[in-house]
């Protein structure tokens, strides 16, 4: 009898899985398969296990093959309860996450109407149900195949987290190798949805014979399919956009490149996806923040076809989709541009040029948003970080928030830069611990972390983490004395009843230098002169940790945004993507929205 332990046997097959690194938090629970992790992956301990779930979400998803991926290893009880908002934001932006959680020995497993036996005992499995693809107690080691059935799951269309508990004498189990069924079959991966080649052709003839097309790409095509098109893409010069997940898909220096639209997105690009008369939207789910929350409205000239994997977001009924395609984006895009080579029509040339005129007449830093000349202009901030960026780099813009919000609106990405975020969650705190899963992931990278003060305190404890293992971050924190979206909303619809959003309400913050200070991470006060400064130049240069205080004025306004208003009911209603304010000129949005004023379909 050949024998192995079952936390060693099934961390093998991590390995062969294409597995390289763990995030943790140690604990009694896990102790067994901490020890088979050592030896066998890059172990990274995190602070706390919301930290290590978010970390390994975004390694995964900066990374282009399977290979080097990571995986999170946390304690019963309370390490199990930490992971659950990193959980859910994986699940709604569709992203790998394998948690491995410990438990207590299975006869101390509470019998159904107990709420406890076990010490630290909570069901994992029945609390993350709801928002994994599997979720699973493995209680013997001959539920080895269904563990790497699930495992294999969370990276098959549509991604998604997988949790597996493993209670302590399982982990300990001694396991006969030669009596094991063989798992190879089970680690096969499954075939991807793909569209008929007839439906293909039917949409490039489309694309030809539209007189206003936009491609929309989102964050369905996969990096590795956006490089592989990268020129193509540029050749055909069809106007093209980009979802916020599909941001880093396009070079957005390309002539042929409008964009982001969304609720918090680009001004013209709003505009001018509300003109198209055709929408081929590939790899993108369609969601309110994209359509606006005014789905009614979204897109009112244009047929609009979705190529989406996933029948269930097809189906949901908004927006109005008139072709409804169940497939693989990333097949279709490369159908379209490498065989059907689809490309600029000499009936959309008139479109084109319609398009360059918007990008051109409305600029990224608007007026309307004034400052104090002692602070730095946000959008002006974004201008200059872009001007840092270089095919190498990666953005991390946090996920929630105004430092969120206006890095979509106002950032330009040179070809090969990642950018990441967790918009769906739009949680505050996702940033330190998504920077340093992508700078793990990334070691060649330059990673580039821009967060709010008030986000950047939410998860702070990272910093350890950072300090211990990273020589390739750069912390730009936005002080700006508290949560300035919350300011812009009890302003708005509160008449400035504030609460909660600043010192001055409730909140406390420490003294940031002598914070990093104690952390022995270099820190610079930014100046309103932004990254012409020295220091900050150096900074860069030297690539190594260090955090940049950018000074923001407390009283920032963040224009164009959606506008939304409480009707007499109590309900809210928001105004359609193109009517994003504050309203422009009359003369100036009667040329920037020709078509939508020549159909009667805007105002």
């Amino acid at each position: 009898m050949t024998s192995t332990k079952f936390s060693d046997l099934l961390t093998d097959k991590l390995l062969e899985l294409g597995y390289s690194h763990c995030y943790f938090v140690a604990g009694g629970n896990i102790m067994h398969l901490l020890n088979s992790v050592r030896s066998r992956f890059t172990c990274i301990p995190f602070a706390h296990e919301v930290g290590a779930a978010i970390a390994t979400e975004y390694h995964n998803a900066s990374i282009s093959r399977f290979q080097g991926r990571a995986f999170c290893l946390v304690t019963a009880g309370p390490g199990l309860t930490n992971t659950v908002t990193g959980v859910a934001g994986a699940w709604q932006e569709s992203r790998e996450l394998l948690i491995l959680g410990g438990q207590v020995k299975t006869e101390d497993l509470a019998c159904p109407g107990l709420r406890q036996r076990g010490i630290q005992e909570v069901d994992g499995v029945e609390l993350l149900r709801s928002i994994t693809k599997a979720a699973l107690r493995i209680d013997s080691p001959t539920q080895l195949g269904e563990a790497l059935e699930a495992v294999r799951l969370g990276s098959t269309p549509r991604k998604g987290p997988v949790f597996l508990e493993l209670p302590l004498d399982t982990q300990a189990a001694a396991v006969d190798t030669a009596a094991m069924p063989d798992t190879g079959e089970q680690m096969a991966c499954l075939p991807i949805a793909s569209l008929d080649v007839e439906r293909v052709a039917l949409i490039a003839a489309r694309i030809c014979q539209a007189s206003r097309p936009v491609l929309l790409i989102g964050g369905g095509v996969e990096r590795i399919t956006a490089l592989e098109l990268a020129e193509a893409l540029g050749n055909c010069g069809l106007p093209l956009m980009t979802t916020y997940n599909g941001a880093d898909r396009v070079d957005n220096q390309l002539v042929n490149y409008f964009g982001r639209p969304n609720t918090w997105g680009m001004r013209y690009s709003n505009i001018l996806l509300q003109q198209a008369d055709l929408i081929v939207a590939l790899g993108t789910r369609l969601g309110m923040q994209q359509t606006g929350f005014n789905w009614e409205e979204f897109a009112p000239l244009a047929h609009l076809i979705q190529v989406e994997i996933d029948p269930s977001e097809l189906l949901k009924g908004h927006p109005q989709v008139d072709e409804p395609c169940c497939g693989d984006a990333n097949e279709v895009l490369r159908q379209l541009l490498l065989e059907h080579r689809i490309a600029l029509q000499p009936q959309q040339q008139d479109w084109l040029e319609h398009c360059r005129l918007v990008k051109t007449s409305l600029p990224l830093s608007e007026d309307c948003n004034s400052r104090d000349p002692h602070y730095i202009n946000p959008y002006d901030f974004w201008e200059q970080l872009s001007g840092q960026l270089v095919g190498d780099s990666a953005l991390v813009p946090c996920s929630s928030g105004s430092s969120f919000t206006s890095s979509y609106q106002a950032v330009t990405l040179p070809a090969g830069t990642q950018m990441l975020s967790n918009k769906s969650q739009a949680a505050m705190g996702y940033g330190l611990s998504g920077a340093i899963g992508v700078a793990l992931a990334n070691p060649e990278r330059r990673v580039f972390l821009v967060e709010g003060d008030g986000g950047f305190l939410q998860n702070i404890q990272e910093l350890a983490v950072a300090r211990k293992n990273l020589k390739n971050l750069g912390i730009y924190i936005w002080v700006n004395n508290g949560y300035a979206s919350i300011r812009m909303t009890q302003k708005t619809y509160f008449q400035g009843a504030w609460l909660g959003c600043d010192t001055e309400s409730g909140l406390g913050f420490p003294d940031w230098p002598t914070l990093f200070a104690s952390f022995d991470i270099p820190v610079l006060a930014m100046g309103p002169d932004g990254f012409a400064n020295d220091t900050a130049q150096r900074f860069i240069r030297e690539h190594g940790l260090y955090a940049v205080l950018v000074p923001i004025d407390p009283a920032q306004t963040f224009f164009p945004k959606i506008s939304s208003f409480i009707t007499p009911s109590g309900g809210m209603k928001s105004n359609p993507l193109h009517n994003i304010g504050p309203e422009l000129p009359h003369e100036l949005y009667q040329r920037m929205a020709l078509h939508l004023l020549t159909t009667n379909a805007g105002s």
